[in-house]
């Protein structure tokens, strides 16, 4: 009970408004996720909510709307450090409009994330966030006119459907680049699954990068893991078992990377030293890593936070606003892991 003696759940919006001092439709478009105003009028209505204990009923709010006030998101693995920041983005985003996450995995398998979309509209979530999916475009097309689909890691365009992409390409052509200023010539690379956008485009930045220094691009000095720690020491022992010589080692993804290390390890070859070694994500383990691991850094928290914001945007029908979808750059981080070309090559 609060002073007067009432519970909670009978504080208005429109006393909200009057401890804000602002108005009723202005908490009524901050609570869900459309206001653009005064961060100073922003903190003043939560203020207002944390010491009024308004709870609004978002579930009746959603009922009267025809919505289930949930939204489905599409990970591949759900307990990948890289998809915790996401979808946690996600979560902050969506849950200021009374929006519940809805967390499903693909595991990198076309039969199993269609059948977890089919589940998700089973459910009858309000919208469906894909992050990185392996579904074609045209089935992405379908479902975008049943509901609003916001997908990260495609270049797609149409009516009820957003899509994300980051730089992945630039991204991996700096990586590579890196290597090649260190005055590495022969430069292995383990990459992500080859039906994966994001791999895709991390390989071809990759051969962008070796073309543009005039250097060989040896085949067998390409290998191919699934993202999980245990491909890349997989992969780095196919590279190593070819008996090309490589001095630096570009990985699509810090969990390969620290299984290619391991792998290094276990056969004596130094990083730095004998072998530089470039990962991508930036994932919180990577800065404790032996030695700290060169990755790209990623906005992860930053790009769920864009999928969720573009969403509301979708289910309220209005066009998503650029002011939602913040520059999301990718950034390399130069760690330990590398280091100029000096002795024998690997």
């Amino acid at each position: 009970m609060d002073g007067d003696g009432r519970g909670p759940s009978e504080v208005t919006l429109e006393e909200v408004a009057r401890r804000a001092g602002v108005s009723p439709s202005t908490v009524s478009r901050i609570l869900n996720g459309t206001a653009r105003v005064r961060e100073s009028k922003r903190k003043a209505v939560e203020r207002a909510i944390a010491e009024l204990d308004y709870h609004p009923n978002v579930m009746a709010r959603g009922l009267a709307g025809g919505r289930s006030m949930s939204i489905g998101v599409v990970t591949q693995d759900i307990s990948s450090p890289f998809y915790n920041e996401t979808l946690k983005g996600i979560e902050d985003s969506i849950s200021v409009a009374g929006y519940a996450p809805l967390f499903v995995s693909g595991h990198w398998n076309r039969a199993k994330e269609a059948e977890r979309m089919a589940l998700l509209v089973a459910r009858r979530v309000d919208g469906i966030i894909v992050l990185t999916g392996i579904l074609d475009d045209a089935t992405l097309l379908t479902y975008a006119q049943r509901m609003p689909i916001v997908i990260t890691g495609r270049s797609l365009r149409a009516p009820n459907l957003y899509s994300i992409q980051l730089g992945n390409e630039q991204a991996a052509y700096e990586a590579t680049r890196h290597l090649i200023e260190l005055g590495h010539s022969r430069i292995a690379h383990i990459g992500g699954p080859e039906d994966n956008v994001d791999a895709q485009e991390r390989l071809a930045g990759f051969r962008r990068a070796l073309a543009e220094a005039n250097l060989p691009m040896e085949d067998r000095l390409l290998a191919v893991g699934d993202f999980h720690e245990a491909s890349g020491l997989l992969a780095l022992n196919q590279l190593l078992d070819t008996r090309l010589n490589f001095t630096a080692l570009f990985v699509a993804n810090d969990q390969m990377a620290y299984g290619a290390r391991l792998a290094l390890y276990r056969k004596g070859i130094r990083v730095p030293e004998d072998v530089s070694l470039i990962g991508f994500d930036d994932l919180p383990g990577s800065l404790y890593s032996t030695p700290p691991l060169t990755t790209v850094r990623q906005p992860v928290y930053d790009l769920g936070k864009a999928a969720g914001g573009a969403m509301l945007q979708l289910i309220q029908g209005r066009p998503v606003s650029e002011v939602v979808i913040p520059s999301l750059p990718l950034e390399l981080i130069a760690r330990e892991s590398t280091q100029r070309r000096r002795g024998q090559s690997y």
